[in-house]
Formats: structure tokens, sequence, C-alpha cells
């Protein structure tokens, strides 16, 4: 329980982050939703640390899912959700997770971590600054798009995949640039927040295929 502990303050204190910050830039609301998404990287590497097994990690993800879909319900916490477009991003945030966990909560930890951090750090920095600072943008299925965002969404996929690798000593390799360029590509499909599902997901495993190889 004292392990839970402190995963359950951990993100109350992410929270506590967002809606601070909503008090003094209330209008930002994209900004807020993604003080959340990018808090909530270092979760698993934390829970790893902690030594939580892989089926307490599975319960308590798929408890965040439920609550989560509740919320859409009841809008008991709308900081999540408070944005204009329609988004089912945040469940899909916690779905991916725990298809992650449950594929490779203990086989491939690596691969685990790095699909969580390209869709934590990669997609969330992308919003961030390709909505916050104007350049070249475009419409993708009815979602904008920019050049600054998507140039983030690579590099730091990149540089995700790059650090994870260097230390687990794996040697550089051209599937590097893959994974950071197939991030980039599947980022651009984010209606309806699909982009938290599909992102993740696909990462982990061309990982796990092409650099770990487990």
């Amino acid at each position: 329980m004292l392990k839970f502990a402190f995963i359950v303050i951990y993100i109350f204190f992410i929270f506590l982050i967002s809606v601070s910050y909503k008090r003094y830039n209330p209008n930002n609301k994209e900004a807020i939703r993604k003080i959340i998404h990018i808090g909530i990287g270092p979760l698993i590497p934390l829970a790893k640390f902690l030594n939580i097994d892989q089926n307490s990690a599975l319960y308590f993800t798929g408890l965040v899912s439920l609550l989560t879909f509740i919320n859409y319900q009841s809008k008991l916490f709308p900081t999540i959700e408070d944005v204009e477009r329609k988004s089912y991003g945040t469940l899909f945030y916690c779905l991916s997770l725990f298809i992650l966990i449950y594929l490779y909560w203990n086989k491939d930890p690596t691969a685990l971590i790095t699909g969580f951090f390209i869709m934590t750090f990669g997609d969330g920095f992308a919003g961030l600054i390709g909505g916050n600072f104007q350049s070249k943008s475009w419409n993708f299925f009815g979602q904008k798009k920019s050049i600054l965002g998507t140039l983030t969404m690579f590099l730091t996929s990149l540089i995700v995949v790059f650090s994870l690798s260097f230390f687990q000593k794996y040697t550089f390799n051209i599937n590097f640039l893959t994974i950071a360029f197939f991030a980039t590509v599947l980022e651009q499909f984010s209606i309806l927040g699909i982009d938290n599902f599909i992102v993740p997901i696909a990462t982990a495993f061309c990982f796990n295929f092409f650099i770990t190889g487990l």
C-alpha cells in the first residue's frame, strides 16, 4: 500500500500544478491539459523503481481508466477534458498504458517506457509548442498541425529512443530514426485523440522488434 501511496501522491501533485496554473491562465485550456499529459510521464519509471508488480500495475491502470470514463460522463474533474475540441485522448491514454503494461511490463520494460515517453513527452511538447508558437500549419482529418509541432514530435521522439537505448547500451542504428519518424507520422492522426492510443503502442512494438529483439 505504501508503494501506491507514492504513486497517488505523485498524481495528486501533478493535478495540483495544473489547477494552480489554471488559476493564473484560465484561457489556455490546452496547456493545462498538457501539464497533466506530460507530468504523468515519469509514472512508469517510478512504478518500476518501487518494484510494483505487473498485476498491481494493471489493476491500478484499469481503475484509472474506469474513473476517466466516468469523468467523461460526469465531468467531476473538468480540468482533464476542458478543451474546445471533442477528444477521448485521456481515455485512449489510459487504455494504451494498460495494454503496454500487459505486453511489456516484465518482457521489455524499456520498450514500454519508450512508447509511453514518446506519447507523454513527444506528443505533449508538440502540442504545447505547436499551439503557442506560429509556424506554417495544415489540417489533417480536421486537426490542425504545424511545422514546429511536428518537428518537436520528431526530435523529442528521437531523443527518447536515443536516451533509453544509450542507457541500455544499445548501439545507434537507422532504426532510431525510423521509430521517431513513424511516431511523428502516426501523431498526425489525432482525430478524437486516437494518437494517444496508436502512437505509444506502435512505437513500443517497433522498439521491441527493431532494437531489443525480445
